[in-house]
């Protein structure tokens, strides 16, 4: 600096002043700027970490627990369907076995009733 006559030293430190101020100011802000994004940063890998605890505890939840209760349930559900066909199965067979004594009951009765119609002639 000593070269530089005192005329443009007068006219350029103020300005290069200036320029350092405002260079120092964009610097501080930049660092803000880094903070708020290395804040984020954390905050979203926090929460990626405790969405994948969670997707893994439902994983976990939703694997073979709810998978042999799911079993369990439809076995249950098989069991009493057929129960349920053998006490169908049961009475169509009691009621078949009927349907022959019903038929000729009804014939009897048919005869019954001729047999009347003779005698009350």
């Amino acid at each position: 600096m000593e070269k530089i006559p005192g005329w443009i030293e007068r006219l350029l430190m103020p300005e290069l002043n200036e320029i350092t101020g405002e260079l120092k100011a964009l610097h501080i802000r930049i660092d803000a700027v880094h903070t708020r994004i290395d804040g984020v940063e954390k905050e979203v890998a926090s929460l990626r970490s405790e969405m994948m605890t969670k997707f893994e505890a439902v994983d976990f939840e939703a694997g073979d627990t709810k998978v042999v209760a799911l079993e369990a349930k439809v076995e249950n559900l098989r069991n009493e369907m057929i129960s349920r066909f053998d006490a169908v199965d049961s009475r169509l067979d009691s009621l078949g076995a009927r349907l022959p004594v019903m038929g000729k009951v009804a014939e009897l009765e048919a005869g019954l009733a001729e047999l009347e119609r003779k005698v009350s002639a």
